[in-house]
C-alpha cells in the first residue's frame, strides 16, 4: 500500500512478538521482483508458510546474500529475469514508476500479482490515470501484454501482512481483495493467498480494481482500524506504520467494496 511500514515487526518493548511459523510445506515458487517492503515482507510470510521464493532486485543477487540468509532456506536470490522465469506466480512489487522497467518477455504467460498503487508528486503524474481512463492495474497489463496481471497485496501494510494471517477456517480470519481479467489467473492468486493464510474476494476485473485503490474504503484502514482525530499528514502515516493489524473477514471486504465510490486516482493525503 501507499504509507511505509516499517521492515518487519520483533519481538520487544512495545512490538508483538513474531507470529509462530506454519510447518505445511508447498510445491509453488514465487517469484518477486523488487525488494522494499512490500516484496520482503510477502517474502517472509511465503517462507513462514512453506513457499518457496526467488527474491531479486535492480542492484543484483549479491546484494541481497545476508536477507536470503536471514529468510531462510526456502529462499534463495536471483536477477529479476531468473526470478520471473523460475517462479510458478511472479511479485512485481517494484514502484508503479518502474513497471515498463519489468522483463515483459521472462514474464510471457505468467500470473503476475500487481501491488503496486499510484501515488502522484509534483514532476510525476499519469494523465490515464487521472482521468480515470485505466486504472493503475489495467496500465500495467497494457505494457504485459502477454502476462495475466492480478491486483493484490496493495491495499494491506507489510506490518498488517505479517501479523493479520490464520489457518484456514478460523472465525477470525482476514480477507485480502483481487481483481483480474482471467480467472484461472485469480484463482492461483487466491489459492496461493490461502496458504499464506488469507481469504480473498474478488471484485471482478481489472478495470474494477479501482474499488480497493488509494482513496477507498477498502484501502488499509481495514486492517488497521481507525486512526485518532486531528493527525497530519506525516502522524497519520507513522501511525499506520506502527498500527496493530485488525482481522478484516470477507463479508467486510464486501460491503466496503460495494460502498466504494471512485474519486480522483492515486494516494493523496
Amino acid at each position: 500500500m501507499g504509507v511505509r511500514p516499517p521492515q518487519r515487526p520483533g519481538a520487544g518493548p512495545g512490538k508483538a512478538a513474531r507470529p509462530e511459523r506454519r510447518t505445511q510445506m508447498s510445491r509453488t515458487t514465487l517469484g518477486i521482483i523488487g525488494t522494499g517492503m512490500v516484496g520482503v515482507a510477502v517474502a517472509r510470510r511465503a517462507v513462514d508458510a512453506g513457499v518457496h521464493v526467488v527474491l531479486s532486485n535492480s542492484r543484483g543477487p549479491e546484494t541481497l546474500a545476508d536477507l536470503v540468509a536471514e529468510i531462510g532456506a526456502r529462499a534463495r536470490a536471483a536477477t529479476p529475469v531468473e526470478a520471473a522465469a523460475t517462479g510458478d506466480l511472479v511479485l512485481a512489487a517494484v514502484p508503479l514508476t518502474a513497471h515498463e522497467r519489468l522483463p515483459r518477455a521472462a514474464l510471457s504467460g505468467k500470473t503476475v500479482i500487481d501491488p503496486m498503487n499510484y501515488a502522484p508528486y509534483p514532476g510525476f503524474s499519469i494523465p490515464r490515470l487521472d482521468s480515470n481512463e485505466l486504472t493503475s492495474s489495467e496500465l500495467v497489463q497494457s505494457h504485459l501484454g502477454d502476462s495475466r496481471v492480478v491486483k493484490a497485496l496493495h491495499s494491506i501494510g507489510p506490518k498488517q501482512l505479517l501479523e493479520l494471517f490464520r489457518p484456514a477456517g478460523a472465525d477470525d480470519r482476514t480477507a485480502i481483495p483481487l481483481s483480474g481479467d482471467d480467472g484461472t489467473a485469480k484463482k492461483e492468486v487466491a489459492d496461493l493467498l490461502d496458504v499464506l493464510g488469507f481469504d480473498t474476494v474478488d471484485l471482478g476485473t481489472l478495470a474494477e480494481s479501482w474499488r480497493s485503490e488509494p482513496n477507498t474504503p477498502l484501502y488499509g484502514l481495514p486492517y488497521v482500524g481507525q486512526p485518532p482525530t486531528g493527525l497530519s499528514s506525516e502522524e497519520f502515516v507513522a501511525w499506520v506504520q506502527q498500527a496493530v493489524g485488525v482481522p478484516a473477514p470477507a463479508a467486510r471486504i464486501r460491503d466496503l467494496a460495494a460502498a466504494a465510490v471512485r474519486g480522483p486516482a492515486g494516494f493523496r493525503m
